[in-house]
């Protein structure tokens, strides 16, 4: 084991802290993992144990400190952009045939979809534009 010069053990180390950052998908490996490798560096460059252990506790630590809370901000964003059924909600779109509470038909975003009215007691004849408020399985509810 004498044979093996340090730094490999911290590229071994790193490789190591990589398998549980796969498996959990925690960040935080990846984080000790980039702090082992900086610490393979400092071996590398001839800095005795303490300096290196130093090293690798610095910049997994100032990792940590840094880059989760920035991560932690991202994931509680909501997307700038709706994708699906939830980019339709408030669109316009033309009636094709009558709409009124047992349904009907419209032209939404260049398709033609099943539609029934948000009031059940309103009706829309053909040609009125009407708004989007809701996607129920396959049937827009306008108003």
């Amino acid at each position: 084991m004498n044979d093996i010069d340090a730094w490999v053990w911290w590229l071994v180390a790193a490789a190591a802290l990589g398998i549980p950052l796969v498996m959990t998908a925690m960040p935080e490996f990846g984080m000790l993992a980039v702090g082992a490798v900086a610490a393979a560096v400092a071996s590398g460059l001839g800095a005795g144990l303490v300096v290196q252990v130093l090293v690798f506790v610095a910049v997994s630590v100032a990792l940590i400190a840094v880059v989760r809370p920035i991560a932690a901000r991202h994931r509680a964003q909501r997307p700038q952009h709706a994708t699906g059924v939830d980019a339709l909600r408030g669109r316009q779109a033309v009636v094709l045939e009558r709409v009124d509470g047992s349904g009907g038909r419209i032209k939404l975003a260049g398709e033609v979809w099943s539609a029934r009215a948000l009031d059940a007691g309103r009706a829309y004849e053909t040609g009125e534009e009407v708004d989007v408020v809701d996607i129920e399985g396959a049937t827009a509810i306008v108003m």
